[in-house]
């Protein structure tokens, strides 16, 4: 299931498209030799964002659509899409609100502090953050942007997978890390045929792949984990599991245990820093469930990990 064919998907990854090439340069490709994976392996840095993070690009896709008459943007963020929403709206002179857990990661919210947004810590969760977000949008008349639902988000991600097929020919397996199922989703509808794509979510949180299974969104249990940026329940609109389920995409788990070792690996062998979010698709494939059949894309998604965390994965 890819976006050709689909003239409203079509539309607008290609305005997303336009807005993040005006404002962003394309992350690079790199090839890797990974421990125990006898296929190619390459790494999409998208640690290599302004914000850290690739959800500046559906950020920007979504201000630009929704910021028109002047509307404050408002929206709720476990850290990282609401420091793409404020780079966003600073670059495009946009008014935002960003709702974010007291429980966030030390990192994000610091970076948050120094930009030029309204931002309010509330509750313990992401889901405490995303109900009072959505509290503030209704009462001041903003304009509310999920993280993961909205379709300019998930139109602004699709053009990580445009990136990847202009770097590499030939079939290959894209690995996306998976949480509310944003960019898996853009990955889907914006991949061409030639790409098979596979999800990785935490072990700890597992709200897209339960609701594929239920064939329709059901609430799970959610643990703590290191991959904070893919914690949390899914909202009743969410696309992410009719999407997937339509393309037959596969979603795997990593555990805890397994994306330490990956944020270590990724450090320490291949000098690229990685928060736990970003490391669940290598960590999938250091435990053997990815398969090594094809060459095979891991999206690196973000590096903005609390130092102190970083610092005692590497002395374990």
């Amino acid at each position: 299931m890819s976006a050709a064919g689909n003239t409203r998907w079509d539309h607008r990854i290609a305005a997303a498209a336009a807005i993040v090439a005006e404002h962003l340069s394309p992350t690079p490709l790199v090839r890797i030799d990974l421990e125990g994976f006898g296929a190619p392996a390459y790494l999409k840095l998208e640690t290599l964002q302004p914000t850290g993070s690739f959800k500046v690009r559906g950020a920007l896709a979504a201000v630009a659509a929704g910021a028109a008459g002047g509307r404050t943007i408002v929206t709720a963020s476990a850290g990282n899409h609401g420091l793409g929403v404020a780079y966003a709206a600073t670059r495009l002179g946009a008014r935002a609100v960003v709702v974010v857990p007291r429980t966030a990661s030390p990192a994000k919210i610091d970076a948050l502090r120094h930009l030029a947004i309204d931002l309010r810590l509330v509750g313990e969760s992401y889901d405490d953050a995303e109900a009072a977000a959505h509290v503030i949008a209704d009462d001041t008349g903003g304009r509310y942007v999920s993280a993961y639902t909205d379709p300019d988000v998930i139109a602004g991600q699709a053009t990580v997978v445009r990136e990847i097929a202009e770097s590499l020919s030939g079939t290959a397996r894209i690995v996306v890390p998976v949480g509310g199922g944003g960019l898996v989703s853009g990955t889907v509808l914006g991949a061409p045929d030639r790409f098979q794509v596979l999800g990785v979510e935490a072990a700890a949180s597992r709200a897209v792949s339960a609701s594929m299974a239920a064939g329709r969104i059901v609430e799970v249990p959610v643990s703590s984990t290191i991959a904070d940026g893919l914690a949390g329940n899914i909202a009743p609109d969410t696309l992410a599991p009719s999407v997937l389920t339509a393309a037959a995409v596969g979603v795997l788990a990593a555990d805890e245990p397994m994306i330490r070792r990956a944020v270590r690996t990724l450090a320490l062998e291949h000098g690229t820093v990685t928060e736990g979010s970003g490391a669940v698709g290598v960590a999938a494939a250091l435990n053997g469930d990815v398969p090594a059949d094809l060459p095979t894309v891991f999206v690196i998604t973000g590096r903005n990990i609390a130092p102190a965390t970083l610092v005692s994965l590497l002395a374990a």
